[in-house]
């Protein structure tokens, strides 16, 4: 089992924070925990809150050690969206990470919302090997702005 959520750390932010920008970044960071626990295999994130639904283009999107402003070594993932689940999506690393790593995932997106406010993205996370449920590693938040 992971240790339990408040131990994590995440960030968010993205590259603009201006309403209907194409082709930007979102950088959702986590810091594992170095006590414990199992490593990481997968991250899940769902849009919770925000007038419209962002999507993501998985071909363009990425992880890697470090964060959005000190990037380290590429992490090989792939990126699942779940059908039944449009809010929803899946980071599957190609290699569990270890505790006591901080990696960066960025996502692609095809444009931010066209509508201004607060999106919120609730992350879970799931250990190699999972038997059982996704633990909550917290809430990340990003803010938009109309650039009317």
């Amino acid at each position: 089992m992971l240790p339990i959520s408040k131990t994590y750390a995440i960030d968010a932010r993205t590259t603009y924070n201006d309403t209907s920008i194409p082709a930007v970044t979102y950088y959702f960071t986590v810091a594992v925990p170095a006590s414990g626990g199992k490593p990481l295999q997968q991250v899940t994130l769902t849009q919770i809150e925000g007038s419209e639904d962002i999507e993501f283009d998985a071909k363009q999107s990425r992880a890697f050690v470090g964060t959005s402003d000190r990037a380290g070594e590429k992490l090989p993932v792939s990126l699942v969206k779940n059908p039944s689940q449009d809010d929803s999506v899946t980071i599957q690393f190609a290699q569990p990470l270890p505790s006591g790593k901080t990696v960066t995932i960025a996502l692609k997106a095809y444009s931010n919302p066209t509508w201004d406010g607060v999106y919120l993205f609730d992350l879970k996370a799931a250990p190699a090997n999972q038997s059982t449920e996704s633990q909550p590693l917290g809430i990340a938040r990003l803010q938009f702005y109309s650039n009317d």
